[in-house]
């Protein structure tokens, strides 16, 4: 699988979570140089995973799962980028959050999405055939780069196939500590998006970096 923004805190946290369960992860970036050097850095916290790093292109090409993990600003510029590269079949899963910090607010606060939410912007802009999950926007990058740190949360899944829902769980679920909750259609991505600010907004008043456990659940979700 490959990290398109794994240079950046969550991507190159998640690829270092992924790689320790193993999970052969490409670290993607603008760069190549800058790729490599993360994967390089990623390989000595993680001898044992199988981690490179390539130009973005060339880290999309042929993988089942595609992470995008890039600021709100970059979205729709990777995916312009890459439309020529992602095929029909490939899953990309969505982190991206409208973060008003994007064009200099508030870190607490989120951009209006004219399609309702990145997730469903990035569907917009993928090609034909490439199906957007979203996921991954409430568990701290610092806690998944401290590999020391025990995981213990949900991460929340909207996405419009089942099938596809249940693929990103699989591959989350590979991390100890992390559960896949299905939280519906593609569209409530506009409301788990804005969990990212709430939850910025209770680590700050806290100094804590505080997840999110849905209770209540069976033991067995999919």
């Amino acid at each position: 699988m490959c990290i398109v923004g794994g240079t950046g805190a969550l991507g190159f946290g998640l690829a270092l979570r992924l790689a320790r369960a193993g999970t052969p992860v490409v670290i993607g970036s603008r760069d190549a140089g800058r790729a490599e050097e993360a994967a390089s850095r990623a390989r000595e916290l993680v001898p044992e995973g199988t981690i490179t790093g390539r130009h973005n292109a060339d880290a999309v090409d042929g993988v089942e799962l595609v992470v995008l993990s890039v600021p709100f600003r970059s979205q729709s510029e990777n995916l312009t980028n890459l439309r020529e590269v992602l095929h029909e079949g490939q899953l990309l899963i969505d982190a991206t959050v409208p973060l008003a910090a994007a064009v200099g607010g508030r870190a607490t606060r989120t951009l209006g999405v004219w399609q309702g939410s990145a997730a469903q912007q990035a569907q917009e802009m993928a090609p034909p055939g490439v199906r957007v999950v979203s996921a991954l926007h409430t568990v701290s990058a610092a806690h998944l780069a401290d590999l020391e740190q025990p995981l213990d949360e949900d991460v929340l899944i909207c996405g419009d196939r089942r099938e596809d829902k249940a693929r990103v769980a699989e591959l989350v679920q590979v991390i100890p500590g992390l559960r896949a909750v299905d939280c519906g259609k593609l569209e409530m991505a506009r409301i788990t998006e804005q969990l990212t600010p709430l939850i910025i907004a209770i680590n700050v008043r806290y100094k804590a970096r505080a997840g999110i456990h849905v209770t209540g659940l069976a033991d067995h979700l999919w």
